[in-house]
């Protein structure tokens, strides 16, 4: 769970570039419904300009998991996981599996299509993270000695990044086929289907294998087309659209009150820090269908928050597929597509969204916030550190030497293994909690000393935490 919210935490600032993205590319489909820029140089502009972020998100996520994934936040890792990202993307390909393979790229199984995915990005991430906290102080022979320390690390991503391509060559197209042939055995299943259809659909994303299964449904992969059939008309009255109306009252509705319920059960110290990224995110949400933005903000720091999340998502597509309301999108299920779905032939009732997204953001909100303050999920706002934390000031300001006496109070930089800090704790694994001698630690005017596990231990500096552990980690070198 604790590296799960590393990742999470790490996930956070590439998640902040996604909602100015969403927002620009719902108003460029707002400008320009029909033609999607085509018909509107500005529509093309903002289209474009949205998409570049959007389109290469998984990137994104390589970057910032590397870099937070790392012990000390150093750019080599990024390099690392962009290193691991083109490799893994390059030798993946449908053209070079068919170079491989020595088969026509038409018979490329077409999971190899969709390779760029989040979950690429976050595994190449993980893999240049890894490496640089591995390899960065390695120490090479006098001959080698150019390549020794932080220049190894992206030569040894290369090689483990081999091997994960290696693993993904044979496992990526069965567990992708898998997905497709599951999703063609529920499409029997009416109201049950749909709402399996979509919990996979949320469960799936984190992994970026949600396209397997959307390929099933909205396109013509096993016949359904439901996307395709509800805008051509070429569907049936009442049927057509199941697969994608219930989508418009989490999206529009539910997400939303999710992130209120999170900003509303955030540590009143943090509720400012979150105020930006949940509201725009929320927009985002609303406006384009774009729910990325908000769900990585907590799908890794509370896992099981995002269970709920993905069962409420497949309770609502059954139920909507009972009832006598339809609707679609050719982007996502927010607000634009919503009032473009109006006049689609195979609509119905789309007003009906408005009464059951009500109902809905009621049940996000009620379920989220009760969720959060019961099992104290680590939603945005809601980290360990204490809110009174950020009024703590040292007793003196001669960080080197904070950082000298809690070295020393700790056993010695060989019983450190990781560095890190948040708003106000320095974070810390280390060997051998009996070696920690906490008197020492306190008496250089840090506040206290926590031990929340067997190999961990978090010293409370107070919001000059920064400072002590740049000194701290120059001393560990």
């Amino acid at each position: 769970m604790k590296y799960l919210q590393k990742l999470g935490k790490s996930l956070m600032l590439p998640v902040a570039c996604l909602p100015a993205a969403g927002i620009l590319m719902g108003i460029g489909y707002w400008i320009d419904p029909t033609g999607w820029g085509a018909n509107s140089a500005i529509a093309a502009f903002l289209i474009k300009a949205g998409g570049a972020i959007i389109d290469n998100m998984a990137v994104l996520f390589a970057i910032g998991v590397g870099v937070g994934m790392s012990d000390d936040h150093e750019g080599t890792s990024a390099l690392a996981a962009i290193v691991s990202w083109l490799m893994i993307q390059t030798i993946l390909s449908p053209g070079v599996v068919a170079m491989l393979k020595g088969i026509d790229v038409k018979e490329v199984n077409a999971a190899f299509g969709h390779i760029s995915n989040q979950f690429i990005g976050i595994v190449s991430g993980i893999i240049g993270s890894t490496c640089y906290n591995k390899f960065k102080n390695t120490k090479l022979p006098d001959a080698l000695a150019f390549f020794s320390g932080k220049r190894s690390v992206s030569i040894v991503t290369a090689l483990v990044s081999l091997v994960a391509c290696l693993v993904l060559f044979f496992v990526w197209p069965v567990v992708y086929t898998g997905l497709v042939t599951f999703g063609k055995g529920i499409l029997g299943m009416g109201a049950v289907g749909a709402g399996i259809y979509g919990f996979l659909n949320r469960i799936l994303i984190p992994v970026g294998l949600h396209h397997a299964l959307n390929s099933v449904f909205w396109f013509d992969v096993a016949g359904v087309n439901d996307l395709g059939n509800f805008w051509a008309g070429t569907g049936t009255l009442g049927q057509t659209g199941q697969y994608m109306t219930g989508f418009f009252p989490v999206m529009m509705f539910g997400l939303p009150a999710a992130a209120l319920a999170m900003y509303h059960t955030a540590k009143p110290g943090k509720k400012k820090n979150v105020y930006g990224l949940l509201l725009a995110a929320a927009v985002c949400s609303f406006f384009t269908g774009v729910t990325e933005p908000l769900e990585f903000a907590f799908m890794f720091l509370a896992p099981g928050l995002y269970l709920i999340h993905a069962i409420l998502t497949g309770i609502s597509l059954a139920i909507c597929s009972l009832l006598p309301v339809r609707t679609g999108f050719n982007f996502s299920a927010g607000f634009v597509d919503w009032i473009l779905s109006f006049k689609a032939p195979m609509a119905m009732n789309p007003l009906y969204i408005i009464p059951l997204g009500l109902a809905y953001s009621a049940i996000y909100y009620s379920i989220f916030r009760f969720a959060i303050k019961k099992f104290n999920f680590k939603t945005p706002g809601r980290e360990d550190d204490d809110a009174d934390e950020a009024k703590i000031t040292l007793s003196n300001n001669d960080y080197t030497q904070i950082a000298a006496i809690i070295l020393e109070g700790l056993g010695g930089k060989d019983n450190v293994t990781s560095i890190d800090n948040c708003i106000t704790r320095l974070r810390l694994e280390i060997r051998d909690q009996a070696l920690v001698n906490e008197m020492m630690i306190k008496s250089s005017g840090v506040t206290g000393v926590i031990r929340p596990g067997k190999n961990s231990l978090q010293v409370i500096v107070g919001t000059q935490v920064q400072f002590v552990a740049d000194e701290f980690k120059k001393l560990c070198q």
